[in-house]
């Protein structure tokens, strides 16, 4: 189920970002011979007026083919319509309008989550009102006693009980308190697990918590956060933008640690991490997914305006180098350098792909 999940939300954010590219040329009276979701081989296709619509075997991405990105390809007959004709402001306008599509489709999401309503801690930063509060497991840590028991994040406490005493999950205070003294002392946890109430009994141990005996879980006072669609959309902006910052900044911080050599890939997802990522966002609820896609979309964008050969910033580069020379670039050395770093991209992905597959078997 995460993996249809995964591929579909990889559908709406490749059909979107495409879609980008797509309308500008439209706009600006481009030929678009084909759009196309996933890499050949080609499972069906249609043609609609100029243009080809296609459906891929390879869920991987996918492109926009627009007349004349390849100069070499421009006939007499339609050269006036082709992209390598056109003002490079408008080149450049087709190219960041996918980047910028994806941009308004987090904007979209976020703002919807708000309004549909999302979990949210009682103490958010932004001071909205929650309802419904409840004490949910924000994380839990590795191969601690509450892992081990098949709690995991997203679960609510209800009660600890030790035989003798029971107490409420009313607060973080209340359950710290409880389990604290009662080392290697069998307490049964009742909790509540995508809608299902379930109990656990474990014994807490030291060394995960300063303040005593633990179970390993980390709590939050946890209630919906609901906005009207107004706001909703206002604050669906701001955070949008806060989200883009901080992505932004985060891999930059990355690339630059990758430069000199200490980059830590384990901190990086790939494939087989965004799918277990996404089902985690499902088990919690339709909003959490929402916001995942969102947070997806954002780093899709910063990605591709990287200036990087294959990526949208580097086609981006040349068409900025191109605007300086006053002259094309050799279409050669374009494809060479393209090819090069499509290939490099691909290693990356592989070693991103490694390392997600050694956290799993770990």
């Amino acid at each position: 189920m995460s993996i249809l999940l995964f591929i579909l939300i990889l559908l709406v954010l490749v059909l979107v970002h495409e879609l980008g590219h797509f309308a500008i040329a439209k706009l600006a009276k481009i030929r678009v011979d084909e759009f196309a979701f996933g890499f050949p081989p080609r499972l069906f296709a249609k043609k609609f007026g100029e243009t080809t619509y296609a459906f891929n075997l390879l869920p991987l991405g996918g492109y926009v083919k627009i007349y004349g990105e390849d100069p070499n390809e421009v006939k007499h007959e339609d050269a006036a319509r082709s992209f390598s004709a056109q003002p490079r402001l408008v080149q450049a306008a087709v190219i960041v309008a996918g980047v910028i599509m994806n941009i308004v489709l987090a904007w979209v999401l976020i703002s919807a989550t708000l309004a549909i309503g999302i979990a949210a801690p009682v103490d958010n930063d932004e001071g909205f009102p929650v309802t419904n509060a409840r004490l949910m497991i924000t994380e839990v840590s590795a191969k601690g006693p509450a892992e081990i028991s098949g709690i995991v994040g997203g679960d609510y406490l209800i009660s600890l009980a030790d035989g003798a005493d029971t107490v409420l999950a009313s607060s973080p205070e209340i359950v710290s308190a409880f389990v604290g003294p009662r080392e290697a002392k069998p307490i049964t946890v009742t909790y509540e697990h995508e809608g299902v109430t379930k109990k656990s009994t474990m014994l807490p141990v030291s060394g995960i918590s300063q303040k005593g005996a633990a179970i390993g879980i980390y709590m939050d006072m946890v209630g919906m956060l609901k906005l009207p669609i107004d706001q909703a959309l206002y604050h669906g902006a701001i955070k949008t933008w806060q989200y883009t910052r901080l992505t932004a900044v985060g891999i930059w911080t990355f690339l630059s640690e990758a430069v000199t050599g200490h980059a830590n890939f384990n901190e990086v997802t790939g494939p087989v991490g965004i799918v277990k990522a996404v089902g985690a966002a499902s088990a919690v609820g339709f909003s959490n997914v929402l916001l995942f896609t969102a947070l997806i979309s954002i780093n899709l964008a910063i990605i591709n305006i990287i200036p990087f050969p294959a990526l949208d910033g580097g086609r981006l580069l040349f068409i900025t180098i191109e605007g300086i020379m006053r002259r094309a670039i050799p279409t050669r050395i374009t494809n060479y350098v393209n090819i090069s770093g499509f290939a490099l991209l691909m290693l990356l992905m592989l070693l991103v792909t490694y390392h997600d597959i050694a956290k799993l078997v770990h």
